[in-house]
């Protein structure tokens, strides 16, 4: 099979597609053929070697997290999924024909396989981050860098459970936040007033990395009240950094509850062939992100 693999830390050159052996299902798991695989920034934060103690990995190493396709093997202790049947999920090496799966779930009626393939880690991450900053109903949430894939899961599920949220986001996605439920604002100079304007901020969650910590902490009151998934330093303002997954069976389930209401959709910004994922990487870690991109297979 084909599949995006690098034999080396370094920026988007360094992923090559290569000829692999085909992973199969062993116990507990499914294999898949992919049809789709969500890019994560997760995924080019591990080919850099940023998260190594969150992701631990071997070179040559394979991409990717997230997927969704169609089930070809089920492995031992299996029960509830068949050969055939549309699946999205979590596990390894995603970026390739055939993946193994450690969590999964039926895709919901009138999914497509590219959309499928964006919500796995983007909805866990999302429950995880609003769980941690410990926001609840009648609170007001601020969110630095809205609007990619995390930041639309959290606007959509926040809108949900009746929490208020403040986001962040460039100029050409503003009425894309409006449209989630947000109230909407720029990042750049003068943010940080343009937010006090707005009233006053309960919790808050940087997605973004992008220097902002200092700042969400002088907002939220307190470094207790603000969660990073994207800034390696967050310890350094007492700040809680967030990289370790939690249930992700759990999230998908909730996934499919909302997705099946109507209560949640993330677009696909773009979708990229197999072939050019080293462009979806450099893609992702330019932001600007309104939802996913995802690799087609």
């Amino acid at each position: 099979m084909r599949k995006v693999s690098f034999a080396e830390f370094g920026g988007p050159d360094v992923l090559r597609l290569i000829d692999a052996e085909e992973p199969h299902a062993g116990p507990g798991r499914i294999r898949i053929a992919v049809r789709a695989a969500g890019v994560n920034p997760v995924d080019w934060r591990i080919r850099e070697g940023q998260v190594l103690k969150a992701h631990p990995i071997e070179l040559p190493s394979g991409v990717g997290l997230d997927a969704s396709g169609v089930v070809d093997e089920v492995g031992e202790g299996v029960e509830g999924v068949a050969v055939g049947d549309h699946v999205f999920g979590e596990g390894a090496d995603t970026y390739a024909e055939f993946a193994v799966l450690s969590a999964w779930a039926r895709m919901p009626e009138g999914l497509t396989f590219e959309e499928a393939a964006g919500y796995p880690s983007v909805v866990e991450t999302a429950l995880r981050v609003l769980r941690e900053v410990g926001v609840r109903p009648g609170q007001t949430l601020l969110v630095s860098g809205a609007s990619g894939g995390v930041g639309s899961a959290v606007l959509q599920i926040a809108r949900e459970r009746g929490i208020a949220v403040i986001g962040t986001a460039g100029a050409a996605n503003q009425d894309y936040l409006r449209g989630l439920g947000a109230t909407a604002t720029t990042y750049g100079e003068g943010w940080v007033e343009r937010v006090r304007r707005l009233g006053p901020v309960d919790a808050a969650l940087d997605l973004a990395g992008s220097g902002v910590l200092r700042e969400l902490v002088e907002l939220a009151g307190d470094p207790r009240k603000v969660v990073s998934i994207a800034d390696l330093r967050a310890p350094e303002f007492g700040v809680r950094f967030s990289g370790v997954a939690g249930s992700v069976p759990d999230a998908l389930a909730e996934a499919v509850t909302l997705i099946s209401r109507g209560r949640l959709h993330i677009p696909v910004e773009k979708s990229y062939p197999l072939a050019e994922a080293a462009a979806a990487h450099a893609d992702s870690q330019a932001g600007h992100a309104r939802g996913r991109r995802v690799l087609v297979v």
